[in-house]
């Protein structure tokens, strides 16, 4: 198996202080103890020590989140995703891929999401959204999962920010930044080629607004580290609105809800940002945290192992939903379409989950 030094380094550091066992959402949620960053190292180890086979670790290797808490509570200061994504990329290369992950990237190679064919209402929606929004020097980069899950939240997304800026648009050839195949494959010749075409088609626009935090993270990070330049200024969703907020180009009213932010581990974790949807709640209501927050947030869902995993992403959820109840946070603020469709999905009665851009739409003075 072709891993690079650094990779290998990264599996073999552990010290055993097992943190990453106490903070994995998927370990925690299956109660499998082969879900944990040290026993995805050892299983790597063994691979490379000829011991085991590649094929026997793979369905392994794509049960993890790379939400990253083991590597916020690393005493090491390790980094498992490193060694994981490189290890799926061997296991693309080989053939060596769960049945269920083809069928991922035959989705992916017949309909350009690994989500397959979206549902005619879904369809109808986006099209809508296309003609509504297609000049502006401002795109708003909805990103494979919104477009494909979440359209719905979308669709009030562009609504908010035409509030505040005429000049928003939609663009379907800007959607696909690659993360949904780098999350299946690792660094492959298809994921850059991918990158690189939504970098040209962003460089098209003056500013660009990114949806998803975790494809932002994705952008800033794998992007770079690719050579991939933009031209175009990115911003996170969050930012922006607080900008049209505090500019006045928003004008939203302050009430006495109480908001609890369901902190993306992409902004909280990757680009050190949880102040930024706490910001906008204190702009239109009162911010009640609930259990796991901050950098120790946990994972409230992922769509892409929802299509195999979808019991225990239904876990993850309702454990999150756990931390809240006993706080006793009613209405949970989500900053991404995967944690916003799975806890909806699987809410409490009594309770409520909401995007952040509904929140500031229910809020407009």
């Amino acid at each position: 198996m072709k891993i690079s030094d650094k990779a290998r380094q990264q599996a073999e550091s552990c010290r055993f202080c097992w943190m990453c066992r106490h903070v994995c959402p998927i370990g925690n949620a299956d109660g499998q103890e082969r879900n944990n960053a040290r026993a995805r190292a050892l299983m790597v180890s063994y691979v490379i020590r000829g011991t085991e086979k590649l094929e026997d670790i793979a369905t392994n290797m794509y049960e993890c989140s790379l939400c990253g808490a083991c590597a916020n509570n690393c005493k090491t200061g390790w980094d498992p995703r490193l060694f994981i994504q490189e290890v799926k990329t061997q296991i693309i290369l080989e053939g060596k891929e769960p049945e269920y992950i083809r069928k991922l990237l035959d989705n992916y190679s017949s309909c350009g999401a690994v989500f397959g064919k979206m549902d005619k209402g879904a369809q109808q929606l986006l099209q809508k959204m296309q003609e509504e929004y297609s000049d502006g020097k401002v795109l708003l980069l909805a990103g494979e999962m919104a477009v494909n899950k979440d359209a719905e939240s979308l669709e009030k997304t562009l609504k908010l920010l035409s509030k505040g800026s005429e000049s928003i648009c939609l663009d379907k050839s800007a959607d696909n930044t690659g993360y949904s195949l780098w999350y299946l494959t690792g660094k492959t010749k298809e994921t850059v080629e991918c990158a690189r075409k939504c970098a040209e088609a962003l460089n098209k626009y003056e500013k660009v607004v990114v949806y998803n935090p975790v494809e932002l993270s994705f952008i800033r990070h794998e992007w770079k580290e690719w050579g991939i330049t933009l031209k175009a200024r990115v911003v996170g969703l969050n930012e922006e609105l607080l900008d049209l907020i505090n500019n006045d180009k928003l004008k939203v009213r302050k009430s006495d809800i109480e908001y609890s932010l369901q902190d993306n581990f992409a902004y909280a974790r990757e680009l050190d940002d949880v102040t930024s949807g706490r910001q906008l709640i204190e702009k239109v209501g009162i911010v009640k945290d609930m259990l796991l927050i901050n950098k120790e947030a946990n994972l409230a869902g992922q769509l892409i192992m929802n299509e195999y995993m979808p019991n225990t992403m239904k876990l993850v959820a309702k454990n999150r939903w756990m931390n809240a109840m006993n706080m006793g946070c009613k209405t949970l603020v989500t900053e991404n379409p995967d944690e916003h469709v799975l806890l909806k999905e699987n809410v409490p009665e009594g309770y409520k989950v909401i995007t952040v851009e509904e929140m500031v739409l229910d809020n407009l003075a």
